[in-house]
């Protein structure tokens, strides 16, 4: 080994603590490019090995019963591959020892078979048995809500009869990898299940022996989707068909792909921040390096080493810094990317997860964090291996201080002698200083980003279910039906209100525009369904025209007093032209409303609803639940306290890790940062501090000169810090923004107060270490000086 190379291993070993607390800044680089971009390739296989084993269909329809003859004329279609029709209904069930409304979507299967389409994932148990009409699969996820094992009882009110039904089975499916009842916003396993039937029977209880009144297809390669989802309306428009749609718009896949996208934004926000902070660090400490060693640099010049030897000898000594930091981000992306995939394959009801590392991802990263260390150091280096021998012999020139600011102002009899040395060392070194504050900031905002998404998610729920809709449960009919039907639901005891819906799934145009969604008719001045402004001010809704959420207004770019056409796509399925009045608030999907007795003249239908809101007496919960069981015409109930607590059960863990994830990259830049300025400031203050010491200065003394500058810079960083944090999360909440969900920017002071304390706590941590070596100055080494 030569002697460069051994000096250059002992200068490794001497700042230890400087070189990990950088390789840690590297580490959180590293660590989450690759989880994201892992957890990214993971979903992204996964999704296509689950979609293509079990064939997801490219192309959904429901209407109301059609006969089998008219599956052929969907063969038929140019461009369309494979056919499957299908029986589905919504059911109440009973499940033995649960007081609560339970819903489930029953879907046929043929004779021994999983499926053509959408095939079933058996996970446990078996297919159904010739002859044996009573046995269903049922979902894993509602098994496991339940614990019901194959064996199992659980009973149904088909088509208006009870129906004891034997569970046979678990399976999942790619149709429903996100599982929503009719009328909820969220997913509730205890109250929502997927159920699969043998056809026979199903059919049977609903008059669709020799029909069906749901089918999906998949396309031959280069078929134009958007022209066989036309020629497939014209198909069933005259069998009540209500609009077909594409996988993309399927609206499982539809949460799937949204996530997918979030990943991308994840891996491409974060990385920058800790990289830009691991340059700026290897930079100053680089720097500061080379300044001590002016002699040894020249002594290697006199010992016939060349520029470009000593410019290598200390690239290698960064780029070891960043190797460690490359090796331990490395195990450590992978160990999250494996957790969060893990996290997303039960969140999306997924069967298995492929993780996938992608050799690139790794190779991308690590060339990342060299190129970037490389660049950040290349002027110190490159000053290192230019500096002329003779001139290196040298001492550096000493700093030249000027009047401070504060001196300027007249102002330095407010402060201490070591106050304003503080002041006058930040002034002599505004960039640096600037740069450090900077990196401090930096740690604080990207705390700030895990406590953000809790709050955001909170302030969604509340204002759409704790201010806008307001019932206790929403009831769902199996078709719409007379108004007069309110009566009864009214007349329950423990029923305090009850408030009648009519929804009708719609495409809105304007101009070339379009979007497929649904139009609400709810009553004016309603007391359970409240529409809100900007402002989140209740508006009334106006006999004449129709209200937008805002999201949607602007996907159309439409805006009150334009027409906006509603095409209908059930019943008639009439085209209508409508003003628009007015915009909406709303977070979670996109929809437009009116009063629904001017919706009910506008199809011309007298009135009609779909379903209500009840508001309940708690006391008679489960009465009101037992006789809406026992109504025929409901297709199910959706209660919604426990519909929000299964959303939080069901996010909880994915909020935690990404708050634990958050904040430990967010704390390793901020004792990154910290501990390296106050390593730095140490080593170049070292002799002015034993100088002071000397003079009669006590530890404590000194120790304030040195900390009270990092102090200070920390105190002016967690301000900048909390806006840049803010500007970090109103650009996550605009990126995550889509017509399934929009994020609030809503950040509560927890949030602020949680990114500050552990600035504060880094900027301790990273003095009591300090601390110690102010112990250590060197006095007699003063002493000895000649000047």
């Amino acid at each position: 080994m030569r002697a460069i190379d051994k000096k250059l291993w002992r200068e490794l070993w001497a700042m230890r603590m400087q070189a990990l607390a950088i390789a840690m800044v590297i580490v959180g680089g590293v660590g989450i490019f690759i989880m994201s971009l892992s957890t990214l390739d993971s979903l992204f296989q996964t999704r296509e090995n689950y979609y293509r084993d079990h064939h997801f269909a490219h192309v959904f329809a429901s209407l109301k019963r059609a006969p089998l003859a008219v599956a052929k004329r969907i063969e038929a279609t140019p461009g369309v591959d494979k056919v499957e029709t299908r029986v589905v209904a919504y059911v109440n069930l009973d499940v033995e020892g649960f007081d609560g409304p339970v819903s489930g979507h029953l879907l046929s299967l043929p004779d021994h078979s999983r499926g053509l389409l959408n095939q079933l994932y058996l996970r446990n148990g078996r297919l159904f048995e010739p002859g044996h009409d009573n046995e269903i699969i049922i979902s894993e996820e509602f098994a496991n809500a339940h614990g019901l094992q194959s064996g199992d009882k659980l009973h149904a009110t088909i088509n208006g009869r009870r129906k004891a039904l034997t569970v046979v089975g678990h399976g999942l499916s790619p149709e429903y990898i996100y599982q929503i009842a009719p009328g909820a916003m969220f997913p509730d396993y205890k109250r929502y299940g997927v159920m699969w039937m043998a056809r026979k029977p199903l059919a049977s209880a609903y008059d669709m022996s020799g029909a069906f009144n749901n089918v999906s297809l998949t396309l031959t390669q280069g078929a134009n989707e958007q022209d066989v989802i036309d020629r497939l309306d014209d198909i069933l428009k005259d069998y009540g068909g209500i609009g077909a749609y594409a996988r993309k718009d399927q609206l499982s896949n539809r949460f799937l792909s949204e996530e997918l996208k979030q990943q991308k934004t994840i891996a491409t926000i974060f990385p920058i921040i800790f990289f830009g902070v691991a340059a700026f660090l290897l930079n100053v400490v680089v720097s500061r390096l080379i300044s001590l060693q002016r002699e040894q640099i020249a002594g290697l010049k006199a010992f016939g080493y060349s520029d470009f030897d000593v410019g290598l000898h200390y690239t290698k000594l960064v780029l070891m810094i960043v190797s460690l930091g490359i090796v331990i981000g490395i195990v450590a992306g992978i160990k999250m990317g494996q957790g969060m995939s893990n996290i997303y394959m039960t969140l999306y009801s997924l069967p298995f997860m492929t993780y996938v590392l992608k050799p690139q991802v790794i190779v991308t990263a690590a060339l990342i964090s060299m190129s970037v260390a490389v660049l950040g150091t290349l002027y110190a280096v490159r000053s290192a291996a230019r500096l002329p021998p003779a001139q290196a012999m040298r001492p550096e020139p000493p700093a030249i201080y000027h009047s401070t600011l504060v001196e300027k102002l007249d102002l330095q009899h407010w402060f201490s002698q070591p106050s304003r040395m503080i002041l006058r060392h930040i002034e002599r070194r505004p960039l640096k200083s600037l740069l450090t504050t900077l990196g401090i900031s930096m740690a604080c905002g990207t705390m700030m980003t895990g406590g953000f998404q809790e709050g955001a998610i909170n302030h969604m729920v509340e204002v759409q279910f704790g201010m806008s809709r307001t019932g206790d449960l929403t009831v769902i009919y199996t078709e719409p039906t007379s108004a007069r039907s309110l009566y009864s639901l009214q007349s329950l005891q423990g029923v305090e209100h009850a408030e009648a819906f009519r929804y009708v799934p719609v495409n809105l145009r304007f101009e070339h525009r379009s979007y497929r969604t649904a139009v609400s008719g709810i009553p004016p001045r309603g007391e359970l369904m409240r529409l809100l402004d900007a402002n989140l001010t209740i508006i009334d809704v106006p006999e004449h025209g129709v209200i937008l959420t805002d999201y949607l207004a602007e996907l159309l770019q439409i805006r009150p007093g334009d027409m906006l056409t509603l095409e209908v796509l059930e019943g008639q399925r009439p085209t209508v032209q409508v003003p628009v009045v007015g915009t909406a608030k709303e977070y979670l999907g996109v929809s437009a409303y009116m009063q629904r007795s001017s919706l009910n003249r506008l199809l011309k239908e007298g009135e009609a609803i779909t379903g209500a809101w009840l508001s309940v007496d708690d006391r008679y919960q489960k009465e009101v639940y037992a006789e809406l069981k026992g109504m025929p015409r409901i297709a199910g109930v959706v209660e919604q306290k426990s519909a929000i607590r299964a959303f939080y059960d069901t996010i909880a863990e994915s909020v935690l890790f990404f708050t634990f994830i958050s904040t430990l990259l967010g704390g390793s830049i901020a004792f990154g940062v910290i501990y390296n300025s106050m390593r730095i400031a140490l080593s170049e203050r070292n002799r002015e501090l034993a100088s002071l010491r000397v003079l009669g200065f006590q530890r404590g003394e000194v120790a304030y000169i040195l900390l009270g500058e990092l102090a200070l810079l920390t105190l002016v960083a967690i301000p900048l810090g909390l806006l840049l944090g803010y500007g970090l999360c109103a650009f996550m909440a605009f990126q995550f923004d889509t017509d399934l969900y929009r994020i609030p920017l809503v950040l509560g002071i927890n949030v602020y107060a949680f990114a500050a304390l552990v600035v504060i706590a880094s900027s301790i941590i990273s003095a009591i270490m300090i601390w110690r070596n102010l112990a250590h100055l060197d006095m007699v080494a003063v002493l000895k000086t000649k000047e």
